[in-house]
């Protein structure tokens, strides 16, 4: 996509600032993220609750108590419970596709609504479930509005945050993600103590609750400026509105590179087939390689199943779900560092440090559940606790590296004739090894016991070489500005360059 540097103000910036309209409006629409933390951490906790066990997955429960034979690591090796939780995966991989069609053609807005519309039904039908079809429909239900979401909500934060505030204002998404693991966990410590066994009940309906706020506020949402050129609205509007949200009157250069990647974007039929034309190979391998390292990070070992691993290792069930409220603590905090210094620091030092941190803490958790749990038996409370201290700085390391970019990334490289579709890949991947490793890795738990931190630690290494090789940097950069960085890139400047003749149209000006 061409655009037009010259016109921009000193630096590749335009003029304006943070204002408190932007801010509330991303706040609101960040709390889509609230959604699929929210789920995530629920899902990890009810799959440990004795009453959710007893009343849906009764040969899990068997084995926990009865079995002495088994494995410590085997003991929640179900499919049917990964289906439960993987489930809402899948369904959110084929939603992704219908919402980037309604994103584009609809607006921001709608998607994010529609995502609370039917969060909100998801929630009812789990609350109330009597049998596992009802429990695995709900289940679905949420799935459609978590692949909603994710599909607008990246999109809506990097295309309304000034350029220069781009990487904070993003990276409230992964932060909302945390604030709705946290609040989960902390309903699960609470409602697995209700004695008459519903607690899962209040667990699984409270996920209406975000939903219903998200619904309510997105109503009162703008739509982007991009948004409302490629819907087809009066430049006037979308004049009103930049110097609505940048707060100055001064926005003639923003508004000119819009109006040009509106026009090319107008010009593509097909974003899905265009997506796939050697100009935007970078973009394209970023928003499968991204989503895809992202989950093989080993997170959801954690994430989906933190009290789950905490009762592998021989804590109890309120000191298993009492642990994962600690690491949801520890990725909050620092997903909001990663806030204040991703615009600072940039993203490839974040990732690059972030994998340091994960893969060390990773090798180091592997070898002492290698050397201290076997097949019977627990670990000492001692070791329990180093153990959780490690799991702690693992999940920092995802906090403010690949948790957070693994969102903002993909949402601000595309051009956007190919946005919404570009998106869309990065949300299918991302859903696609998400349900991949939500299936697979209770079984895999069993059968690689210590082993699979070995496994992801190997996955953390692959991914921060690939981040220094093959990652330009791009904070700061104007969103319509960013393509430039793989033409200076010394990679992706020999893959994209036969195309230099088609990026002089509309008069590139450099």
């Amino acid at each position: 996509m061409a655009v037009g540097m010259g016109a921009a103000s000193e630096g590749g910036q335009y003029s304006g600032k943070m204002t408190p309209f932007v801010v509330l409006s991303c706040m609101m629409a960040a709390m889509g993220g609230v959604l699929f933390g929210y789920d995530i951490g629920i899902s990890g906790g009810v799959t440990s609750m004795e009453a959710f066990l007893v009343k849906f997955f009764p040969e899990v429960d068997r084995k926990m108590k009865e079995d002495k034979d088994i494995s410590n690591y085997c003991k929640f090796d179900s499919q049917l419970l990964t289906s439960f939780t993987s489930s809402l995966y899948l369904a959110g991989l084929v939603a992704s596709f219908f919402a980037s069609s309604v994103t584009k053609s609809f607006g921001r807005k709608p998607s994010i609504i529609f995502s609370g519309l039917v969060f909100i039904a998801g929630s009812a039908l789990g609350g109330a479930a009597t049998n596992i079809y009802m429990l695995i429909f709900g289940r679905v239900l949420l799935g459609v509005g978590v692949g909603f979401a994710n599909q607008a909500v990246p999109l809506y934060l990097s295309e309304m945050a000034p350029s220069n505030y781009r990487g904070a204002i993003n990276n409230g998404f992964q932060l909302s993600v945390g604030i709705g693991a946290l609040t989960a966990n902390l309903i699960n410590f609470g409602t697995h103590k209700i004695k008459a066994g519903y607690g899962w009940r209040i667990s699984l309906a409270m996920a209406a609750f975000p939903a219903s706020i998200l619904t309510v506020g997105a109503l009162f949402l703008p739509e982007t400026p991009n948004s409302l050129l490629q819907l087809g609205k009066p430049h006037q509007l979308v004049d009103e509105m930049l110097q609505r949200i940048r707060g100055t009157s001064d926005v003639q250069s923003e508004l000119a590179d819009l109006i040009q990647a509106s026009e090319i974007a107008k010009s593509i039929d097909n974003p899905l087939k265009n997506i796939m034309r050697r100009k935007y190979r970078p973009q394209l391998v970023m928003a499968i390689a991204i989503p895809f390292f992202q989950q093989v990070t080993g997170i959801n070992v954690i994430a989906f199943y933190a009290p789950v691993l905490f009762r592998t290792i021989g804590l109890g069930e309120s000191a298993s779900l009492f642990s994962a409220i600690m690491t949801g603590a520890v990725g909050l905090v620092t997903t909001f560092i990663s806030m204040l210094v991703v615009d600072k620091l940039g993203r490839r030092a974040l990732f690059i440090a972030g994998g340091v941190q994960m893969f060390v803490s990773q090798i180091i958790v592997g070898a002492l559940l290698a050397a201290l749990l076997g097949d019977e038996g627990s670990v000492s409370k001692g070791y329990s606790f180093v153990l959780l201290v490690l799991i702690c700085v693992y999940v920092a390391g995802f906090g403010w590296s690949w948790g957070p970019l693994g969102w903002l990334v993909p949402s601000e490289i595309f051009p956007l004739e190919i946005r919404s579709a570009g998106q869309s890949i990065t949300v299918a991947t991302n859903f696609v090894f998400t349900f991949i490793i939500a299936q697979t890795f209770l079984a895999m738990l069993c059968h690689l016991k210590a082993g699979i931190f070995f496994f992801f630690g190997g996955w953390v290494v692959v991914m921060t070489v690939f981040v220094y090789c093959f990652l330009p940097e791009t904070k700061n950069l104007p969103i319509e500005k960013v393509e430039l960085v793989w033409r200076q890139h010394w990679f992706w400047k020999r893959v994209v360059g036969e195309d230099e003749e088609e990026r002089k149209m509309g008069g590139f000006h450099s």
